[in-house]
């Protein structure tokens, strides 16, 4: 037979049980909890809101209209009479796997008092600026216009102390042009080139640092024959010197960011919010802007159409923003600057480029049809959306 325990231990084994019961039960409900927080967290680290879909939505209206006084003329689609304006705004961009807020001009400037937002680039840039300021201004109407510290346009919301503003800098990098040396030392002007100097920013934005809380900083538009063609091209110098061999359009882009990513990284305070914005697709169709190319859209493309648009093995008209994409993507890596890749939520929307309304009559004749740049009320107000999300994100981090 067993022998019997002593009846004094009785109660104390009954309470090492439900101690034990107690404990193991604890472990595993940690356990648990600790695993579906992990599993939330990886989820949220999932979350792209460059990547979905737009649905139309007709109960979406703009947040501004036509009287905005931070438009430019050409984008005032409204304005203009563009057609079909009403159904180019009741599309949603529905990013995949998270949800993306519209942004709150009031809760927004509220929670950036006393800092200021930059934008540093191309006329892309500007154009996601003016979307930026028309939005912002429904929440302080007494916003002044602002240029300073080389800002080509900008505001200032005088009830948050905010400003947000504009500087151009089409390469980023400073350039100029360099008129042919004719016999006898004089000067042709027609002939020559444009020197870029890799190491040194344009003077728009090389005083900057410091001033702004965050900055959006994109090139590409630029970095073509049209704007350079062969008979006045891009001449690329470093520390003062030409380059040797010369560099085509395409590594000079590669040293550019280079020097520039660095100067970035060197110059700007570790705690100035630092984004890099993708290429804007253009959708020219049947042609190049002049050649006659065209964007009478009435609804966005379909995904299944969107790699014979840009797709550069394709060797499209639309084709260059992925391939300068792939360029840029390299050079920020290991950096700080995040990236805001706009590009593939705008190429769906061959509809909403301001087309033939541009707000002159003899715009088309001279420069072709806008399919580059976007309406506004447009796509940049979806540009907007996710910008503030991420600054948001970005500064509570930080």
């Amino acid at each position: 037979m067993s022998p019997k325990l002593p009846s004094n231990l009785l109660p104390w084994l009954i309470v090492l049980t439900f101690a034990t019961f107690y404990f193991f039960s604890t472990f595993l409900s940690l356990h648990t909890f600790s695993s579906s927080t992990t599993s939330q967290s990886l989820a949220i680290s999932k979350c792209n809101l460059f990547t979905g879909h737009w649905v139309s939505d007709p109960d979406r209206t703009p947040l501004y209209d036509q009287t905005c006084p931070f438009h430019r003329n050409a984008w005032n689609c409204l304005r203009n009479e563009r057609q079909n304006m009403s159904f180019i705004n009741s599309w949603k961009w529905v990013p995949r796997n998270c949800h993306l807020n519209r942004i709150d001009p009031f809760l927004f400037l509220g929670r950036m008092r006393n800092r200021n937002i930059g934008f540093v680039g191309d006329s892309l840039n500007e154009n996601l600026l003016a979307s930026f300021l028309c939005i912002l201004r429904v929440a302080d109407e007494g916003a002044k216009k602002w240029k300073k510290k080389g800002a080509w346009r900008g505001a200032y919301f005088p009830k948050f102390n905010v400003t947000v503003a504009y500087h151009r800098a089409v390469l980023i990098s400073r350039y100029q042009w360099q008129p042919k040396q004719a016999k006898g030392g004089m000067q042709d002007g027609s002939e020559g080139f444009y020197r870029v100097d890799v190491d040194v920013p344009a003077d728009d934005w090389a005083k900057i640092a410091g001033f702004y809380d965050v900055l959006v900083f994109n090139t590409g538009h630029w970095w073509n024959n049209d704007k350079f063609p062969e008979e006045k091209p891009l001449v690329f110098y470093q520390a003062g010197q030409a380059i040797v061999p010369p560099l085509g359009m395409l590594d000079g882009l590669k040293v550019v960011l280079a020097n520039m990513i660095t100067y970035i990284q060197k110059e700007f305070p570790r705690n100035t919010l630092k984004f890099w914005r993708l290429q804007s697709p253009r959708h020219f169709y049947g042609g190049d802007w002049n050649q006659n190319g065209s964007c009478l859209f009435n609804r966005p493309l379909e995904e299944n159409e969107l790699d014979s648009w840009f797709e550069p093995r394709n060797n499209g008209v639309n084709r260059e923003a992925r391939l300068l994409n792939y360029v840029i993507e390299e050079a920020l890596q290991g950096t700080d600057i995040n990236l805001l890749d706009l590009t593939h939520l705008s190429e769906f929307r061959a509809d909403a480029h301001p087309a033939i309304w541009l707000g002159r009559k003899d715009a088309v004749a001279v420069w072709g049809q806008d399919c580059m740049h976007w309406c506004l009320p447009g796509v940049p107000d979806t540009w907007v959306d996710i910008l503030s999300q991420l600054i948001h994100d970005g500064l509570e981090k930080s």
